[in-house]
């Protein structure tokens, strides 16, 4: 098994791990306490806030400490989930692997490389070969594109349609502050609705339909953050699971790892007790049941 650490908890971050998972690979998940994602019911991210939540079969816990991630990783059930100093974590575990999914769109991300022997950067931003080894493209147009050199395609166009409407069915936080719901992820909403509040701001639903995403209630939230969509069709079950997008890319993370963890630095990382080093067959791995069967990912 091939020990990896995935950054975002969000359903980019939560399908990459589900998958590695579901592939044979230990995987660990670090974000901050109480992270800002909206499509809580397409990942692990409300473990951050209630201790634990389901994915589509595989459940994410999170843990107070460092030290616990050993047991888990040994008892191989569930995902653990940390919000302790990354450096912190990051030196306890000297991953093989480093998944930048934290999908921060609008800003320049630190330097990923060097921190695992392989490092992978998702979405806008990252350069393969400088920010990051390796950089899956996330936008639709080149979707799981494995990029070896170079950038990831700028941050540009609409969200996709559904049922009709694209960009307008979400609401931006149009302030900083504590996010405050009482609402569930796939509930009904009518256009106009109050739904949540940051501060004395309210926030409405921007069209009738089912909350596809609504930030965690006790959130922090950055003016201009990604709070509430609304999925027109008004089909709660459309609002949990893996989607279309986050399974493919998923898949191409599993493929960059296959492709290059013979590549590995020669000076193997420390790793948790019952742990193997990478290229090592996963014992027990099975078919992935929950990504759909896509083209083989090209790279670049």
């Amino acid at each position: 098994m091939t020990l990896c650490l995935v950054r975002g908890c969000g359903d980019i971050g939560s399908a990459v791990a589900h998958a590695l998972f579901s592939a044979g690979h230990a995987v660990v998940i670090h974000d901050v306490a109480a992270p800002g994602f909206a499509r809580r019911g397409m990942a692990f991210t409300d473990a951050m806030f209630d201790g634990s939540a389901v994915l589509q079969g595989l459940t994410g816990r999170r843990t107070g400490d460092v030290f616990s991630v050993r047991w888990m990783l040994e008892q191989r059930q569930e995902i653990p989930l940390v919000a302790v100093d990354f450096r912190k974590l990051l030196d306890y575990l000297r991953p093989h692997v480093l998944i930048d999914a934290r999908m921060n769109k609008r800003s320049v991300p630190e330097r990923q490389r060097g921190l695992a022997p392989l490092t992978i950067g998702l979405g806008p931003n990252f350069v393969a070969g400088d920010t990051a080894d390796l950089v899956i493209e996330t936008a639709w147009q080149a979707l799981g594109e494995i990029i070896t050199s170079g950038s990831s395609l700028p941050l540009s166009g609409e969200p996709r349609s559904i049922a009709g409407h694209g960009r307008e069915r979400y609401v931006y936080a149009p302030v900083a502050g504590c996010f405050e719901t009482d609402r569930a992820i796939g509930a009904a909403a009518a256009k106009g609705e109050p739904v949540a509040c940051i501060g004395n701001e309210i926030i409405r639903a921007p069209l009738a339909g089912c909350l596809r995403g609504i930030t965690h209630a006790g959130a922090t939230v950055k003016a201009g953050t990604k709070v509430v969509e609304i999925d027109p069709r008004g089909d709660a079950a459309k609002a949990f699971g893996i989607a279309q997008r986050p399974a493919r890319i998923a898949l191409a993370v599993l493929d960059a790892i296959a492709g290059r963890c013979g590549k590995a630095s020669a000076a193997q990382p420390r790793l948790p007790a019952g742990i193997a080093a990478p290229g090592a067959d996963p014992s027990g791995a099975q078919p992935l049941p929950f990504f759909g069967a896509f083209p083989a990912k090209k790279w670049r």
